[in-house]
């Protein structure tokens, strides 16, 4: 997916947040858990970190480039 709009960009990047903080408070309870299912907190973290780079991304393409 090509996003080259800044104010797409931005808005990705509030969902992408959203879900990030959102995946935060799933892993912390389930963390808590007893019984807890390992597989799916492996899972919802690789998805957490995901995010993130792809968040990081998204924000380094909304850094001007500067010519030297």
């Amino acid at each position: 997916m090509q996003v080259q709009d800044h104010a797409e960009i931005v808005h990705l990047l509030a969902e992408l947040r959203i879900e990030h903080r959102d995946l935060d408070v799933v892993i912390r309870q389930l963390g808590r858990a007893i019984g807890r299912d390992e597989l799916q907190l492996t899972r919802l973290k690789k998805r957490k970190l995901l995010l993130k780079d792809h968040i990081a991304r998204l924000e380094s393409k909304l850094i001007p480039d500067l010519d030297a």
